[in-house]
């Protein structure tokens, strides 16, 4: 057994993959207590007699596979299940069963994962949070689709990814079921606990921002313009990928936003109407497209989430400009250009090694590498290599590669000089020049 990704140590399991999650959770907000069923749908890739779950933090307390009892053991990140004799291509069910008081997994980023909040709870995992809440193959690259169900105290609600699809009350208590049927990564699961109520937006699919009561998210606000923002992204990128988005806007200051799969979640402190908070409003939507649909599938690759969802925010700073006053996508570039420089110790935007893979310079000069991309070709050629980068791997995994491949395919007779800027800019630790729009 190996594990996936050399950014993440101790994380996933390449002998199998998971195609499905079934996650019956029972949570009491008072006393942070998790009674959980995870049910893993299993595809065997390689012959093995036990696969590895991560779990950090609950306690395993039974395992069966295929409904026949098996015997289990603590590995350094989770446990490891006896599954029997397998052959390669072998489906089985996994089901597991979990308790214990949640809370985040360490990493060299900080905690990520299951959070306590002052009345209620959230999930916000990346990179290594996901195994703090629940059973899985903690890998990128290992997307499944999922079904939620969280029995919690009655006036809380639950908001967790996809569509819901069920909430009743069952005594003292409220089921709620939400289901999501695209493929989705398992650091990019949630589940959102408070006392919230949800407000539509105006928009081309269903978007709705879910808030305290007492906190007003409408005019006036960074999220003023979060169903309009829906709108230009598809223009620019293509359909949206999902059912539904929701932001969601917890009761409690948060120090940053955090995506998820269909929604994102917002402390209270970024409600104010800056540029600094609606900057990052369009950035987690961005995540939808890039991240999300399309996931990078080693971290080495996070300039392929981070990188386009920061060239968003200057999309959007420009697109603004049609009502207020608002820097252009160039005055934004060069400002960040500014601000940059060479960098050292061997690290390129493409191998910008663990500890600085969430440095500011990743995101900039990420966003720049597009921004160049776009002086080469022009608008027309650039934004149909961003719609069909989407079309063409939504709901997969992608490779810096791979997308320098795309670009210089779908350049024409351009496609020599997009190679030569994306390796410059993604290869080499100098600063290229400003890239400028014609």
């Amino acid at each position: 057994m190996t594990h996936p990704d050399p950014y993440l140590p101790a994380h996933g399991d390449t002998r199998y993959r998971v195609h499905h999650y079934d996650l019956a959770l029972t949570y009491s907000v008072v006393t942070n207590r998790l009674d959980e069923r995870a049910r893993l749908h299993v595809r065997t890739v390689e012959p093995t007699n036990r696969i590895d779950v991560d779990l950090r933090g609950l306690q395993l307390g039974g395992a069966s596979v295929d409904g026949k009892p098996m015997k289990y053991r603590r590995t350094r990140g989770g446990w490891s299940i006896v599954v029997g004799q397998r052959e390669a291509g072998e489906e089985l069910v996994v089901d597991l069963r979990v308790s214990g008081k949640p809370r985040p997994a360490p990493g060299v980023h900080g905690e990520a994962g299951w959070e306590e909040l002052t009345d209620g709870a959230m999930v916000g995992s990346q990179p290594q949070g996901a195994p703090s809440w629940f059973p899985c193959n903690n890998d990128a690259a290992d997307k499944a689709t999922y079904r939620i169900d969280v029995l919690t105290d009655l006036d809380y609600q639950v908001v967790a990814n996809g569509t819901r699809t069920h909430s009743a009350q069952e005594g003292r208590r409220r089921r709620w079921v939400y289901e999501m049927d695209r493929p989705m990564a398992p650091y990019l699961a949630t589940v959102q606990v408070g006392h919230y109520v949800e407000t539509p937006c105006e928009a081309n699919v269903p978007v709705s921002i879910v808030h305290p009561p007492a906190v007003g998210v409408g005019q006036g606000t960074a999220f003023e313009h979060q169903g309009r923002m829906v709108q230009h992204f598809t223009e620019l990128f293509g359909p949206y990928p999902f059912a539904e988005y929701r932001a969601v806007v917890v009761d409690d200051d948060l120090e940053i936003p955090l995506e998820a799969q269909g929604l994102s979640t917002f402390g209270r402190n970024f409600v104010e109407p800056t540029w600094e908070n609606e900057r990052l409003v369009a950035h987690e939507l961005a995540h939808q497209w890039f991240g999300n649909a399309v996931t990078g599938e080693l971290l080495r690759d996070i300039w392929l989430h981070e990188g386009f969802a920061c060239y968003a925010e200057w999309l959007w700073s420009d697109h603004r400009r049609t009502w207020c006053d608002s820097p252009s996508v160039q005055e934004q570039a060069a400002r960040h250009h500014a601000a940059l420089h060479d960098l050292d110790g061997g690290m390129t935007l493409a191998e910008p090694g663990m500890s600085r893979m969430f440095d500011d310079w990743v995101y900039k000069r990420g966003a720049l590498t597009l921004h160049a991309v776009r002086a080469v070709v022009g608008d027309d050629t650039f934004f149909r290599l961003l719609r069909s980068w989407v079309a063409t791997h939504d709901g997969g995994t992608v490779s810096t590669a791979q997308f320098e491949a795309h670009c210089v395919a779908g350049s024409g007779e351009l496609g020599g000089r997009v190679g030569q800027t994306l390796h410059r800019w993604l290869h080499r630790a100098d600063l290229p020049p400003l890239p400028e729009l014609s």
